[in-house]
């Protein structure tokens, strides 16, 4: 399967986050396990694109994320938590559209490199603005907190974003990519 990811995010001091937290009260956390994936020469990161295998509780999801000129080309292939251990495991991935549109791409390689696992504890809702996302994310020695809000049309979800912001008190902090944070922290190991 694949979508256009059209995302707008903010990191969160922890205040916001726990007074965000609160509006998020009725829902359900969800746990995700992302394993970020790249060749050892790091042809992903190269190109700009990220690769990962998302586990939750009950299935798993292979994802390649390329970026386009508004959002991120997403595509999804689902499988079993067995099956994701297993890939994650021999550090192969399974045939399919991930690996076609790698092809098509021009990265044909057989090395993969699982680089770490980033844990985050998620309540999404989706709400009059679009679908969003509080996340508390742990990797590393490091915790931090992210709004995300996906939409359909990238500046009437901008100025929602915004006003949402403005209403909850909320100061806007640019928040790169969850790959992005994970890498920087993975340096500094």
């Amino acid at each position: 399967m694949k979508h256009l990811e059209i995302e707008l995010k903010t990191l969160l001091k922890k205040e916001e986050y726990d007074h965000l937290k609160e509006q998020f009260s009725h829902i359900q956390p969800v746990l995700q396990k992302n394993y970020y994936i790249d060749t050892p020469d790091f042809q992903l990161r190269e190109k700009k694109l990220a690769m990962r295998i998302r586990a939750l509780s009950d299935c798993a999801e292979l994802t390649l994320k390329v970026p386009q000129t508004i959002g991120n080309m997403e595509y999804n292939q689902k499988m079993t938590l067995s099956e994701a251990e297993y890939y994650l495991e021999k550090q192969i991935l399974p045939q399919g559209m991930v690996l076609e549109k790698l092809t098509e791409i021009g990265i044909e390689s057989h090395d993969w490199l699982i680089l770490g696992c980033l844990e985050t504890i998620r309540y999404e809702m989706e709400t009059s603005i679009g679908l969003m996302a509080l996340d508390e994310s742990h990797y590393f020695d490091h915790t931090d907190y992210e709004l995300e809000l996906e939409v359909t049309n990238h500046e009437k979800g901008k100025a929602d974003f915004q006003r949402f912001l403005h209403e909850n008190h909320i100061t806007y902090q640019k928040a790169p990519s969850k790959l992005i944070r994970f890498i920087k922290s993975m340096k500094k190991c």
